[in-house]
């Protein structure tokens, strides 16, 4: 028997790794069954060009609790190790720059990964142990050996009688992890790390029924066997190449990933390339709302299959965090802060090209299924008007698939939109006007009054169009978005015709005062007195576009910050028609109290229109009404 110290360069690892990683600790399973799976898949390289002059088989990890010893058993059939090799691999440790890493990267440096980092994988058991042993043998003719430590840099290693090729960890639980006796918790956290490892995980056995043999009565009970409880899925759908799957394979894999979501995706996206940087996976868009505060993280990271993290910021553009899905990528440090990897070039080089992917498959699925694109598009719309908003690239690509629907329900990209609307839309200063609208049934006499001049009204509802329409008016010439309700009519898009008032200069100064003292000093409406057609309503309410838009924009972020208005008040304009009847009667009335009555009643009835009127004051409009009416 042979007994030494550990060699490493700090005078005591196991507080570093306990200090560094305890809020993580769970991930020593993880890293244990990945180094299983390094040796198993070693093995099969070494088989496969004839350097292992042994018979591969079907190999497989085991995971083994024995409540009662308080063990925990990894135990697996790969390349195992020799005397020599223990020394090697466990005795020798490389961790040179201990201290420098520690100084450097005190912060952040408890990423999940850093063990894996720097050859320490099998260490992270003493997270959980107080004692770890290992029992080995090499595929190569030679004794096998069975090594022991307490968690001091102390050790022992003899021979070992075990016969069978591989490596089997013991860890000897301390009484302060004795959750990780419990095959509840081992069992979610296989499912979690090594649910799709390359090799087949047995943790435990179940029972499986057979077919009943022929012959058998209907009330006799069908067969059954106990069979190894496999808990992962060594080929997942995302090592597979495209042209290996179809359509219910990939729908199948997401209800693998998510078993408790029953909606299915819309489509999905698979990626694979292997220059400049590895990287696979499939993207899913799911059935989207316009809630911006959709569960993100639902994007899982891999690398070479094992479970890594949800959280894919700085990898994934956020946009596309909204998505679901695998990415897997050996490529990708796991190690480091996020301020990092946002400024790492193979990071971004991934960005870009999972940016370019999604944005080459909207694209296809546009051009090859419009109808099916359109009928997509509420569900879609917020992550790809979310990408055009940060990522230049990608609004440059979805300018040819982004739809802006109308009211009407018929959808156009923004060339066809303008082609179609430029004659009849476009103002005295040659600019081309859209005009939309945010609630159908909010806006809905805006909207006819629009239709009926024969202008067509987009229906924009999403949480950002606002920060969309303030980009598209930026990037592109001679064009501005403006809501239905923003102006009357004639005014929101000017030509050079204009009305001619029935009223003379006079007659508005006095119509002007009559309003503004039944309003009060303390109104919120800024009169404006236009001439409009004698058939439009009298009194129309309108919010000014820019300080509307501003104030929805610093609603979902941006606007406040941007322009910095801080909480703005509502602002609106009541717009009086001057050539309509009912005002000529109310400048004309010379009783004061009939006078205010028109006045309350007209504009009561514009609030009504434009959803103002609530509350009490609308139990009263509606008392009023009645009494008018008798």
């Amino acid at each position: 028997m042979a007994t030494g110290k550990i060699n490493v360069s700090v005078d005591n690892i196991f507080p570093l790794i306990k200090k560094f990683l305890y809020s993580d600790h769970e991930i020593f399973l993880r890293e244990l069954i990945s180094n299983a799976t390094d040796a198993t898949l070693k093995l099969r390289h070494l088989t496969s060009i004839g350097e292992a002059k042994i018979e591969y088989g079907n190999p497989m990890i085991e995971v083994k609790v024995d409540k009662k010893g308080k063990k925990l058993h990894v135990i697996d059939q790969g390349l195992g190790m020799t005397e020599d090799e223990v020394k090697k691999y466990i005795n020798e440790v490389a961790f040179s720059g201990a201290e420098e890493f520690l100084n450097k990267y005190e912060d952040t440096a408890k990423d999940a990964g850093i063990i894996g980092h720097f050859g320490l994988g099998f260490y992270s058991a003493f997270m959980v142990a107080d004692k770890v042993e290992i029992i080995t043998k090499s595929f190569k003719d030679e004794p096998a050996v069975h090594w022991s430590c307490d968690g001091s840099p102390n050790f022992t290693t003899k021979k070992s009688k075990k016969e069978e090729r591989g490596t089997e960890i013991i860890l000897h639980v301390a009484d302060d992890s004795k959750e990780f006796l419990e095959d509840n918790k081992i069992s979610e956290l296989l499912r979690k790390y090594n649910k799709f490892m390359p090799v087949p995980i047995k943790f435990g056995t179940k029972t499986e029924t057979l077919p009943k043999p022929e012959g058998a009565k209907e009330e006799d009970p069908a067969p059954t066997q106990e069979v190894d409880n496999i808990i992962n899925n060594p080929n997942p759908a995302w090592t597979k190449q495209p042209a290996d799957l179809e359509e219910k394979d990939y729908k199948e894999f997401y209800r693998e990933l998510y078993p408790m979501q029953f909606e299915e995706p819309l489509f999905n996206i698979h990626l694979n390339v292997d220059y400049p940087f590895n990287l696979t996976g499939i993207l899913y868009f799911p059935k989207l709302t316009n809630d911006l505060n959709i569960q993100k993280d639902r994007i899982q990271l891999y690398q070479n299959q094992v479970f890594v993290t949800d959280n894919v910021e700085g990898i994934v553009p956020e946009f596309l965090t909204m998505l679901r899905g695998v990415i897997d990528s050996p490529d990708i440090p796991l190690n480091v802060s996020r301020s990092y990897l946002q400024a790492d070039g193979a990071v971004k080089k991934i960005s870009s090209y999972i940016t370019r992917k999604v944005a080459d498959k909207l694209n296809s699925l546009f051009k090859n299924n419009r109808e099916d694109f359109e009928q997509k598009w509420n569900d879609i719309k917020i992550v790809i008007e979310y990408g055009m908003l940060s990522e230049d690239k990608f609004f440059e690509k979805a300018d040819k698939f982004a739809l802006y629907p109308t009211i009407d329900g018929s959808f156009h990209t923004f060339e066809e939109l303008q082609e179609k609307i430029k004659e009849n839309q476009t103002d005295k200063d040659d600019k081309l006007v859209i005009l939309y609208a945010s609630d159908k049934e909010a806006q809905h006499s805006y909207i006819e009054a629009a239709k009926a001049k024969g202008y067509e009204v987009l229906l924009l509802d999403s949480p950002i169009i606002g920060h969309l329409m303030q980009k598209l008016e930026t990037s592109k010439e001679k064009i501005s978005f403006v809501r239905v309700d923003a102006d009357h009519i004639d005014k929101l898009i000017q030509k050079e015709d204009t009305q001619i008032s029935k009223l003379s200069d006079e007659e508005k100064e006095k119509l002007k005062a009559d309003l503004e003292k039944v309003f009060g000093e303390k109104s919120s409406y800024t009169v404006q007195l236009e001439a409009m057609d004698s058939n439009a309503s009298p009194f129309i309410i309108t919010e000014p576009e820019f300080m509307r838009r501003m104030k929805e924009m610093q609603q979902t972020g941006g606007g406040g910050g941007m322009f910095g208005m801080g909480n703005m008040p509502e602002m609106y304009n009541l717009v009086v028609n001057t050539n309509h009847e009912l005002v000529g009667e109310i400048l004309n009335t010379k009783t004061a109290k009939k006078k205010e009555r028109l006045i309350n009643q007209s504009l009561d009835l514009a609030r009504l229109s434009k959803g103002l009127l609530k509350g009490a004051e609308l139990t009263e409009f509606i008392k009023r009404s009645y009494e008018m009416v008798k």
